[in-house]
């Protein structure tokens, strides 16, 4: 957890300003980590006057370098977007007072002219600002500001922009997304309460749930974009749930497109006369045997109606057809135009990461084994690439004593003539259980290695064995070693003891 200083009491517009703060950045830290570490967000607590003849005030961190003088006509501005936004809507509701109706707009039209501001400012920067939901404290209007890398953020494909549900509140186009806004959600009722932040502090949400939140709320938006009601559709419960049934002993692998009936890009193989709901998540999981790799199950977003093929040149603007890969047990994908929006696991959303980075890999060689020889780096990024399309996942250990380490633990492991690893004999190698143990010359000295190594309680009972036994014996080898961990799920995790080690102080 980031520990900030407490402002002194004249620069403090309310008691739990500070540790409100704090446990914003908290959270941050914790959910946008989970997503992509290099996001690194920060918190910021800016403090609009209702008074406009008082000027704006970023009030946390002290040091930043945002202008705060850039946000002086902000509140007139937003006035003026009151009278000139269309929020259609919000004007449709008919179960909310006019009073809070012209709350909800005055709040809107702080957010989006605070957000303009930030716009510009982030105009060719390396940072991107979004501004959270006003709320009134003392006489100023405080927003949770969350400062996110631009690159990373703008990494990951994701849907257009700019829907709204039929209650108004905004669909998010991206899990990203998503994640900002249960993150404001988290703030906007923290500071609502009677004494704002404290409830924050007692009470934090933990990430795993607020990032299941965000799952749920991104899968809202294909099901709005196909015509239904996103609370009747409940995609993410039932993929999730879909994904978690066996039948007949076997995980359920296939694949469930989900798009209105007649679609032009559909060609159906047979239709079902009684549709099935989604939600009778047995049967759909007992049609999902009968899918192939070119014939899928065929959904408009609330039964299943058919099976069939996509045909024709899909055009990705109309954003009116998605699919949903069912990768193994309690694994599933979201994609659209062929392009992976979101990854769950065990209930579990997350980013379509690359699975490697080929820089940060060639980094972490140089700190493990200091100077490799350009073709021996070659080789092993060729050797790890081919690793990681192991669908059934695989474990490499990359060890200056591979010769010495495969004589130890001789008793459980095969050993074998040593070879300089190319991308067949990876492929060979690596299908079975058990680590692959080489050098840094890409030899390989034994196969299916049952790994030892003295448990020091750094390890995460969230992921399995393979990944825990690496962790293990990376932490226990008395020599300069990198561990390379493919997990059925498709995530790749790369281990050294700087890693380890800085990993486990970013989590204090």
């Amino acid at each position: 957890m980031l520990t900030l200083p407490i402002l002194a009491p004249t620069q403090l517009l309310w008691p739990h300003q500070a540790r409100y703060r704090q446990a914003s950045q908290a959270l941050a830290q914790d959910l946008f980590d989970n997503l992509d570490d290099d996001l690194k967000p920060l918190v910021l607590l800016l403090a609009l006057p209702v008074d406009t003849t008082q000027l704006a005030r970023v009030l946390e961190p002290v040091n930043t370098d945002i202008p705060a003088e850039r946000f002086d006509q902000v509140l007139e501005r937003g006035r003026e977007m009151q009278l000139t936004s269309n929020w259609p809507a919000l004007l449709e509701r008919d179960d909310m007072s006019q009073t809070l109706l012209l709350q909800r707009f005055e709040g809107l039209g702080v957010r989006k002219a605070t957000q303009e501001v930030f716009d510009e400012l982030d105009a060719d920067g390396k940072y991107l600002h979004f501004a959270g939901w006003p709320v009134l404290i003392n006489q100023h209007f405080i927003m949770t500001v969350l400062r996110l890398q631009r690159k990373p953020f703008r990494t990951y494909p994701s849907l257009k922009a700019g829907r709204y549900s039929t209650e108004g509140k905004p669909l998010a186009n991206s899990l990203l997304t998503a994640a900002l806004y249960r993150f404001n959600e988290e703030g906007m009722k923290a500071l609502s309460e009677p004494e704002p932040g404290a409830g924050f502090l007692s009470r934090p949400r933990e990430t795993d749930e607020v990032l299941r939140a965000a799952g749920k709320s991104f899968l809202d938006t294909p099901a709005h974009a196909l015509g239904f009601n996103p609370a009747t559709a409940k995609l993410f419960a039932t993929c999730n749930t879909i994904s978690s049934l066996r039948y007949e002993g076997a995980e359920g692998v296939g694949k469930l497109i989900l798009a209105r009936r007649h679609h032009p890009n559909l060609e159906e193989v047979f239709a079902l006369t009684c549709p099935t709901e989604l939600t009778d998540y047995r049967a759909v999981r007992k049609l999902l045997e009968m899918t192939t790799p070119d014939v899928h199950l065929l959904a408009d977003g609330e039964s299943v109606y058919g099976l069939g093929r996509v045909v024709g040149t899909y055009d990705p603007s109309r954003e009116d057809l998605f699919a949903i890969n069912f990768v193994n047990h309690y694994a599933w994908e979201l994609k659209h135009g062929g392009q992976v929006l979101m990854r769950c696991h065990y209930g579990l959303p997350s980013l379509p990461r690359t699975r490697l980075n080929r820089a940060r890999f060639r980094r972490d060689l140089r700190r493990t084994f200091g100077v490799i020889d350009e073709a021996n780096t070659e080789l092993l990024w060729d050797v790890v690439l081919e690793a990681s399309r192991q669908q059934s996942g695989t474990l490499l250990v990359i060890t200056t004593e591979a010769l010495a380490e495969a004589d130890r633990l001789k008793l459980q492991c095969t050993l074998i003539e040593p070879v300089p690893l190319t991308p067949l004999i990876t492929r060979l190698v690596t299908s079975i259980d058990g680590a692959v143990l080489l050098d840094p010359a890409g030899y390989c000295y034994s196969i299916g290695v049952i790994l030892d190594g003295k448990a020091s309680g750094h390890g995460d009972g969230a992921r399995g064995a393979r990944y825990n036994s690496a962790v293990r014996y990376v932490e226990s080898s008395a020599h300069p070693c990198l561990a390379v961990v493919v997990s059925e799920d498709g995530m790749v995790d790369v281990m050294t003891k700087e890693s380890l080690e800085e990993e486990r102080k970013a989590n204090k």
